[in-house]
């Protein structure tokens, strides 16, 4: 596996392309539905739209009809505008809180800077989707592509413009950031909570919404496919519950942020594909969100 590489899911009409997202294999995926009316899931930072045409090219498609953001985070549609300028016919589809950042996506790049600190270097400015191209999206909607039906899940815990998309054709549920990270070779699944939106109890109940659609597949944004059975998501529930109390303990016993942030940071064992420096950055905002959850339970 490396940056670039195509990956057909066997006995679907999905792919997905590792699209390289911070300089690293094996972090974010762009998936490519080969449906009647073709359609890729999230689009990764905008840096690498030349591997996502790439990858359709290889896949035998020529024109995308839909582009499905799971949430607006740049990491998952920062290549939003830039694909939607090669495909003038395709159709942005994202839920309904995020349009208005597709269009003007100036408080998001802000929000994100502040966000990631020295990752920025990895992203590029989004470009503006006109909103007369954007479908706004809410739980409960259908995405039409013709040979399928998606189905529309709002799941909000990790980000109130998130949500989870279920191909019940081939029974493949795309879920974004709401069930956790699963590097490739991984035997665990690790927490995802940036800030500013992160929420402990919504992200819980977002786990247990993908349990109860029990698809036969689960796609990562980051990153790929696996079998999914329910007790990957109770999996995820402990992953996700025993992380913000390692951190609520932490700030307790130091009594001072940027000491529990630098904890996490330099005490992270490395992962791989990643390497030492996303491991490093990936912690640091984990415990960011963490933080500023507990600033509002706590």
């Amino acid at each position: 596996m490396a940056i670039g590489d195509l990956t057909a899911v066997g006995g679907t009409d999905l792919y997905y392309v590792d699209v390289g997202a911070y300089d690293v294999p094996g972090y974010g995926s762009v998936y490519i539905l080969d449906a009647e009316r073709p359609a890729v899931v999230d689009t990764g930072l905008g840096t690498n739209v030349d591997m996502i045409l790439d990858a359709l090219d290889e896949v035998g498609i020529d024109a995308l009809d839909a582009i499905l953001t799971t949430h607006i985070h740049l990491d998952h549609a920062g290549g939003a505008g830039f694909l939607a300028d090669e495909f003038p016919d395709a159709t942005v589809y994202t839920h309904e809180i995020g349009v208005r950042h597709l269009v003007d996506p100036e408080r998001l790049v802000a929000g994100t800077k502040a966000a990631v600190g020295d990752q920025w270097q990895y992203y590029v400015e989004p470009k503006p989707v006109p909103e007369e191209r954007i479908t706004a999206l809410e739980g409960g909607d259908e995405v039409d592509l013709g040979d399928r039906t998606v189905d529309v899940i709002h799941a909000p815990g990790h980000a109130p413009h998130q949500v989870v998309f279920h191909d019940r054709e081939d029974d493949l549920l795309f879920s974004g950031d709401a069930g956790g990270i699963r590097p490739p070779g991984a035997d665990r699944l690790f927490p995802t909570s940036p800030p500013v939106n992160f929420d402990l109890e919504g992200c819980l109940a977002d786990a247990e919404t993908i349990a109860e659609r029990d698809p036969d597949r689960i796609c990562f944004g980051h990153f790929g496919d696996a079998d999914f059975s329910p007790a990957l998501m109770s999996e995820y529930e402990r992953v996700l519950t025993d992380w913000v109390t390692q951190v609520r303990e932490k700030r307790a016993e130091l009594g001072d942020d940027e000491a529990v942030i630098e904890h996490f940071v330099e005490t992270a064992d490395t992962v791989e594909p990643w390497g030492e420096r996303k491991t490093r950055a990936e912690n640091r905002l984990n415990v960011k969100g963490v933080l500023g959850y507990l600033d509002q339970k706590d």
